[in-house]
């Protein structure tokens, strides 16, 4: 073994060598820079930039501010977004009201040089390139997300609530346009135009923020919950389709409105009858090689580019050519997660925030001054309210379900959320809505989203719903019949130990332990956490890799388990069913809190 002073030697000859390296390159340079100072390079051609210029300084200082705006966009949103959090209610809500926030209609009215300073105008093209990139990634993964079997393997009862889910706000909204176009909209902007837009805008449902309260409530197994999530798959399909049928409209003049349908039915076939079995093969050779590799994402991003260019080269937007990529690929199958799993942090964290700080950045509640027009804003938002409300719970109710489910199924169907926004933004590119409306209609987004959860607890609270009350009515089974011992893990230090005991307690003829793996499920963002709930995923958590692992060295047997779990009490619970004898639980900090 070498001595320390042996070691010390050694690295005093490695910083001697290195000086002494360092020292020759400086020495070498200083004698080529003397003589290259002597060179005459040749004049600059006439009218070209003259080096150090300005210009280049301007750029720089441009992607500072773009930097710093980003930066204090996407804290402002998570940090709002988790405070709403706190309180049950969608993240999205926050995000939304903290991009509102950072615009002149807070943060330019009481501060208005911090404003200036961190989202000048100049700032603003560059959040709108960021917005439109995420609003199309946002658009494909909520395609991914959409269940074609909600659409086909529903009753009657579900088609005619969504219709009237749709029929309802769609005509109201068209009315409220015969008071609204002459006093916020202008000559040149087209009746027609006008009122189909405020109709489809009255229509849109958001269809994750919908799909993720009934997930996180456990109802989306409940008839109402199945009712509720086939309206809004319709409801955000058939939106769509209107939305793109009225932007059609606003850029097509005469015969070009016959150019612009033959092409976009001429696109549609081709999506169904060309991509689709397309993007079925592709999820093949992703099972194949049971990873998602850079060859298939590749082939997988074109596709998404070129779709989203095909609808913007036809007249309508890029976002319906995303939305329907995603919704041709399978649904279910595992390109399609891996696809959302990679995609979502970087478009929830980053481009989606940009895309709300855009929008605060053309939301001026400035604009929306004295009491006529606030009265105005609380008419939107009563016959928007009443629209999707109304008309989904009368249908509802006329097709079977109680007053208080129907009620409960009309106050979700009254989730607008992000998928308004994108419409409304969308109006305002094309100028059919001008800045005052598009600043109310922003308004009635936040508070219909925002309204969803509390209503819904309030009408919910008593009593629990039908299938839930159903399944939650305890089978009592004597203490001398209960065999078998629940193990619930979900920090992997442990379990190894937890096992021994579990397998020194089992008698001979019980059965083996059931090891049950709580895993937190996804945040909010795109997914919906529908295929998980449902098992069309079963996720593989570190924690239950090590039970395995320790079972299959002692060549012994456990029964896995694994389930998504936001309230670990409640599902050990729930777990330990009637056959169940005993609970063990380890003693550790658990990755569901900071205590022991």
């Amino acid at each position: 073994m070498s001595s320390p002073g042996v070691r010390e030697g050694d690295r005093l000859r490695a910083a001697f060598v290195y000086g002494l390296m360092i020292a020759a390159t400086v020495l070498i340079y200083l004698v080529i820079r003397a003589y290259g100072e002597q060179l005459a390079a040749p004049a600059p051609p006439l009218g070209s930039e003259i080096f150090g210029l300005h210009i280049a300084r301007t750029q720089v200082d441009e992607m500072l501010h773009v930097l710093l705006a980003l930066t204090v966009v996407i804290v402002a949103a998570r940090a709002i977004g988790s405070l709403f959090g706190l309180f049950r209610q969608p993240a999205v809500v926050g995000e939304i009201l903290a991009g509102i926030m950072l615009g002149p209609s807070l943060l330019g009215r009481f501060a208005p040089s911090v404003y200036g300073y961190v989202l000048p105008a100049s700032v603003a093209p560059f959040l709108n390139v960021i917005a439109q990139v995420g609003v199309i990634l946002y658009m494909f993964m909520v395609g991914l997300e959409l269940d074609p079997a909600l659409l086909r393997k529903r009753g009657h009862a579900a088609v005619a609530v969504s219709h009237a889910s749709i029929i309802t706000p769609f005509i109201l909204g068209a009315s409220l346009a015969l008071f609204i176009y002459p006093e916020l909209s202008s000559r040149d902007v087209p009746f027609t135009c006008f009122s189909l837009f405020l109709g489809v805008s009255m229509s849109v449902t958001a269809f994750p923020v919908l799909a993720r309260i009934l997930t996180d409530r456990r109802i989306h197994k409940t008839r109402m919950g199945a009712i509720a999530l086939t309206c809004a798959a319709v409801d955000d399909v058939t939106a769509w389709c209107l939305l793109a049928f009225v932007v059609g409209v606003v850029e097509s003049r005469g015969s070009s409105a016959l150019v612009t349908g033959a092409l976009a039915m001429g696109y549609i076939a081709a999506m169904i009858l060309i991509v689709r079995p397309a993007m079925a093969r592709l999820s093949l050779v992703y099972g194949n090689r049971g990873r998602l590799t850079q060859g298939v994402l590749a082939v997988v991003f074109v596709a998404l580019l070129l779709s989203a260019f095909a609808t913007d080269l036809i007249g309508i937007h890029p976002v319906f050519g995303a939305f329907a990529l995603g919704a041709v690929i399978p649904h279910d199958s595992g390109m399609a997660r891996e696809i959302t799993d990679r995609l979502e942090d970087l478009v929830v964290v980053l481009l989606l925030p940009a895309f709300f700080a855009f929008t605060g950045l053309r939301t001026q509640i400035g604009l929306v001054n004295g009491f006529d027009q606030w009265m105005l804003v609380a008419a939107i938002i009563a016959i928007a309210s009443i629209g999707k409300f109304g008309g989904s719970a009368v249908a509802a109710r006329l097709t079977g379900l109680g007053w208080r489910d129907a009620a409960a199924l009309g106050v979700l169907m009254n989730t607008r959320g992000l998928m308004e926004l994108i419409v409304l933004n969308i109006g305002l590119d094309l100028k059919v809505i001008s800045p005052e409306l598009f600043a109310m209609l922003v308004l009635m987004a936040l508070v219909t989203t925002f309204a969803t959860t509390p209503i819904l607890h309030f009408i919910t609270r008593r009593e629990p719903l039908e299938e839930e009350a159903a399944a939650a009515v305890p089978t009592l089974v004597g203490a001398q019949h209960r065999r078998g011992i629940l193990v619930p893990i979900a920090n992997p230090e442990g379990v190894p130990s937890l096992l021994n005991l579990a397998w020194a307690a089992t008698r001979p003829d019980d059965p083996p332990p059931r090891v049950l793996a709580l895993v937190r499920p996804p945040a909010g963002g795109i997914r919906s956490g529908l295929r998980e709930l449902e098992r069309r995923v079963v996720p593989q958590p570190r924690a239950l890799a090590v039970a395995l692992e320790h079972a299959s060295a002692r060549k012994a047997h456990i029964a896995p388990e694994t389930i998504w779990s936001d309230d670990p009490g409640r599902d050990i619970m729930a777990a330990a069913d009637a056959q169940i004898g005993w609970v063990l639980l380890g003693s550790h900090r658990p990755v569901f809190g900071s205590d022991f």
